[in-house]
């Protein structure tokens, strides 16, 4: 059984983030997207679990700058078997769709993909827009925000919970699928694992080795932005058996009814 496992390397969210020229900081503090890790661990248990007489494979891909890197070395230390980084400068702002776009033709070259498992969604942006972009690109079926994912005879079932319904769907293999921080509880790799990562395969590809043409850019673009004001005290009223009016006035005030 093969699988891609998709990650990011993103701003850590506990550093100060900030915009130059409409985009992300980055290569300060970035860490593999937190919500990654479930995915990772989804994908490495996977393959443990599924006895099919052929040894398994969970191949980390991710796009970004060269210092992305460090997150597939991340992946690696958590049992993938090797990494693929997508990095090329013409790239740099992409939107979900040339995103998406790039994966997939990773997806088709590294060939014979089984099962793509992605997070939830990026600490960055937050959009949880790719998986579902992704599986277009790639015209597989998408199962999305699995609680829990289970292989066998051919297919993929997951559980999901939305709102108060849950849900259970299956889809036969290859297909994508997201999971959810609930999914489970990542590894800690141990330093065998980190050594062990060290020796793992990790390829650099460019768009000319995906067989893609530069895009003529982001069709997406950021035209202002202004740093978040600092938060100010706010103002502490003794109840005196007046505190509802007053709030009600000041909701008013404020327009904020």
């Amino acid at each position: 059984m093969k699988i891609v496992v998709c990650i990011k390397h993103v701003p850590d969210v506990q550093s100060e983030r900030r915009l130059e020229e409409g985009r992300l900081v980055r290569g300060e503090d970035d860490v593999l997207n937190e919500l990654d890790e479930n995915a990772v661990e989804a994908a490495v248990s996977l393959v443990e679990a599924v006895d099919d007489g052929e040894v398994g494979e969970v191949v980390a891909l991710t796009m970004g700058p060269h210092d992305a890197e460090d997150a597939v070395r991340r992946a690696l230390q958590m049992g993938a078997s090797r990494g693929v980084v997508v990095s090329d400068d013409s790239l740099e702002g992409a939107d979900v769709v040339a995103t998406a776009r790039t994966l997939a033709a990773a997806v088709s070259r590294i060939g014979g993909v089984d099962l793509v498992v992605t997070g939830m969604a990026s600490l960055d942006a937050m959009t949880s827009m790719l998986p579902g972009a992704l599986a277009a690109a790639l015209r597989l079926p998408a199962l999305t925000l699995a609680s829990q994912v289970d292989v066998a005879d051919g297919s993929v079932t997951v559980t999901r919970t939305l709102g108060t319904v849950r849900e259970v769907l299956s889809a036969p293999l290859p297909a994508l699928v997201s999971v959810t921080d609930q999914a489970n509880e990542p590894r800690y790799p141990n330093f065998a694992a980190m050594r062990a990562a060290r020796k793992k395969p990790v390829d650099v590809w460019d768009l000319s080795d995906l067989g893609l043409e530069p895009s003529a850019g982001p069709s997406v673009a950021v035209v202002d932005s202004q740093e978040r004001p600092a938060r100010q005290a706010g103002t502490i009223r003794t109840d005196a058996g007046q505190a509802g009016r007053e709030l009600a006035a000041w909701l008013v005030d404020n327009k904020l009814v």
